[in-house]
């Protein structure tokens, strides 16, 4: 049986049941179906999937979906109303009814929803399998990374592209006759990623000093011999998987501390590299960095690397495995990045980050961009 099978039998349970929109990304890996709607899936121990739609949705979702479509009224949905006037009580005594008299839901699943259907059935709380799934990926999800980043490269290549044909005037960069802003170089990334089909948020174009504030997204004008961290993540709107890459630029003479600290960071990242494999821990693989930076005099507690050393991508932007002190052993199969920083205040920040899949040989590197930090 399948892995999601085998929970539902070992738990005692008669079905999996979630309830989500397709922005979860368990529902949207289970069931390739894209709604803003919440809608309901639940699967018996080696049967396919069903989904309970409106029979608006029938004809799209059977294109969709590999799962077995079935509609709100084929559910029984609109004889329950008939007597039960509230709509959490009645959606919860629709999927009781065919779903069984034991289910397993996710960690995720709606709290009201998961009280109302106690007065109908036994409800039990899986330990998350299917985010376990997620993070060992098929050939088909790999080949649509791999796309993505590549869509990605380009669009930062464009941003940096930006940077290093700025004028600079009193350590301000300009670009057309006026200061080249992070929000110009986030434009014209978007812009590019639109035009390709993908989306992206909370893009980082940072410089100066907020370069030691990780996830300062940044704001103004861009300044000459400073640092400048792009850290660019876009989702494929099509088929909702995610890319992610950082680099460091200089327009001008980094200080000797950012070059200094960009070397060792180069370092690290390849030291990361060489040692991930199937089996090794997300925790030593960490550690090993925590070491080297250590050796270096860098630390790694409030200052200096003071985040996880990587994450798992996919349908989600941080998802399992974990590159970190919490990482467990990594699988073939599992998408993650390499992303090491160093931070002090009152000097800036420096990060790298690479994406790649973990294979029988080592880390297949999906990430073809230059890291060279000087423009």
């Amino acid at each position: 049986m399948d892995p999601l099978s085998n929970v539902i039998t070992k738990s005692g349970a008669d079905a999996y049941v979630m309830y989500a929109s397709s922005r979860d990304a368990d529902m949207r890996y289970l069931t390739r179906f894209t709604t803003s709607d919440p809608f309901v899936y639940f699967k018996k121990p080696g049967e396919n999937g069903t989904i309970i739609i409106s029979q608006m949705e029938v004809l799209r979702a059977s294109r969709e979906s590999p799962a077995t479509v079935m509609t709100r009224a084929e559910a029984g949905l609109p004889a329950i109303l008939k007597t039960e006037k509230d709509p959490t009580r009645a959606t919860a005594k629709m999927i009781a009814g065919v779903a069984g008299e034991k289910i397993l839901v996710p960690p995720q699943f709606p709290t009201g929803l998961a009280r109302a259907l106690e007065q109908y059935c036994t409800v039990s709380v899986d330990s998350g399998t299917v985010m376990s799934m997620r993070a060992k990926k098929t050939k088909d999800e790999i080949a649509a990374m791999r796309h993505i980043q590549k869509v990605t490269e380009t669009a930062l290549g464009l941003g940096v592209a930006l940077i290093k044909k700025a004028t600079v005037k009193k350590g301000v960069l300009y670009s057309r006759g006026k200061p080249l802003t992070s929000e110009q170089v986030k434009f014209a990334m978007h812009n590019h990623l639109l035009s390709c089909g993908c989306t992206a948020v909370d893009t980082i174009v940072s410089c100066g000093k907020e370069t030691a504030i990780p996830h300062m997204t940044g704001t103004g004008p861009l300044l000459a011999d400073e640092p400048i961290i792009i850290d660019l993540f876009p989702v494929e709107e099509a088929g909702g998987y995610y890319a992610d890459m950082t680099r460091t630029v200089v327009k001008g003479e980094p200080t000797d501390e950012i070059r200094t600290m960009y070397d060792t960071l180069r370092e690290a990242k390849q030291l990361a590299v060489s040692l991930i494999k199937p089996k090794i821990t997300g925790a030593s693989v960490y550690q090993a960095v925590v070491d080297f930076f250590a050796e270096r005099g860098y630390d790694s507690d409030t200052r200096g690397f003071i985040h996880n050393l990587g994450h798992g991508v996919g349908l989600q932007i941080h998802e399992f495995p974990t590159v970190g002190p919490a990482g467990k052993a990594l699988a073939s199969g599992n998408v993650i990045t390499v992303e090491p920083g160093l931070y002090y205040p009152g000097i800036g920040g420096v990060r790298l980050e690479d994406i790649g899949v973990v294979t029988a040989c080592g880390f297949d590197t999906f990430t073809n961009y230059s890291e060279e930090m000087v423009l």
